[in-house]
């Protein structure tokens, strides 16, 4: 016979958090390891954390602290400060927040602290059942918790977020350069992305540089969502590569990319992006004397195809 879990009201198990649920679970704290992963143990109620008081400190099989804040209700946003607070206040390694039910806003908040953080925190589900007749139990289930997964985002998130404010520096000093030398991107602010883009008489044409981590390059690029039209530029201004080439003072590299149906006509550098900080002014210097030969070659020509 195979019998049906009931779910029992949780204050018909514990009235009180404080002396009931929090004093039960320091002494039955090993009943949480299973649902953490972690081997706690020695959990002791109501610690000190400044003006604050722990629900409980514990400790892992390493012997690191462990707060555990417990709320036999809808989580909230007071309850998640103090679970940040009691972490930060008593150096612990990880935190446990023990609710009745978890708003999605709080899942959220908990997956992203294990993403941003060195600590590790669990949300964790707590409900009383039973069988039939059968003395009331605890259910804790783990509704968030740290992984390596979550490790990963948070590192990839960093490198972005470090990569694009790297990206800004390199930009402001490309334009400090860039100006002593012409006016074309006078006007264009520093951002984070990987590309600068000056417009030209011909709307959808621009001069653009690239930065990217290893490499850099300087192009015309023809950007209209018209497939069409961008091809009949692009072969307005081929038709003239000879010459073209000649006033730049190189070969460019002509890419109709007929997939994306964009056009670029580019001049590669390389190596050297903005990873090589050390080298930034030889690099910016380069992209700007490429630039400048660009618009040399080009804007008389794109002019004419804007009459």
């Amino acid at each position: 016979m195979i019998g049906r879990i009931e779910r029992v009201p949780l204050r018909d198990v514990w009235p009180r958090e404080a002396p009931d649920f929090t004093g039960w679970l320091s002494d039955n704290v090993d009943q949480l390891s299973e649902a953490t992963g972690l081997s706690l143990s020695g959990a002791e109620p109501e610690q000190t954390a400044g003006d604050f008081s722990v629900d409980l400190v514990a400790e892992d099989q390493n012997g690191n602290r462990i707060v555990i804040e417990n709320q036999l209700e809808k989580s909230d946003h007071d309850h998640l400060g103090k679970l940040v607070t009691y972490l930060a206040a008593l150096d612990a390694k990880a935190a446990i927040w023990i609710v009745a039910d978890a708003r999605p806003e709080h899942i959220t908040a908990v997956t992203w602290l294990n993403e941003s953080t060195a600590a590790s925190f669990y949300l964790v589900k707590v409900e009383a059942v039973r069988i039939g007749e059968s003395a009331r139990a605890p259910l804790f289930t783990a509704i968030v918790g740290p992984s390596a997964e979550g490790r990963e985002i948070g590192a990839k998130r960093k490198e972005l977020e470090e990569g694009a404010a790297t990206r800004k520096r390199f930009w402001e000093g490309l334009l400090a350069k860039a100006r002593e030398r012409t006016s074309l991107h006078a006007s264009t602010p520093p951002n984070t992305n990987f590309w600068l883009q000056a417009p030209t008489a011909l709307g959808g044409v621009a001069f653009t540089y690239i930065i990217r981590k290893h490499d850099r390059e300087a192009n015309v690029s023809i950007q209209r969502w018209d497939g069409g039209w961008n091809s009949r530029v692009f072969d307005a201004l081929l038709q003239s590569r000879a010459e073209i080439e000649e006033e730049f003072g190189g070969e460019l590299e002509w890419d109709r990319a007929e997939t994306v149906a964009w056009c670029f006509i580019r001049h590669r550098m390389g190596p050297g992006g903005y990873d090589a900080e050390d080298r930034w002014p030889q690099v910016q210097d380069a992209m700007v004397d490429a630039m400048v030969r660009l618009e040399r070659a080009f804007a008389p020509r794109i002019a004419k195809l804007a009459l």
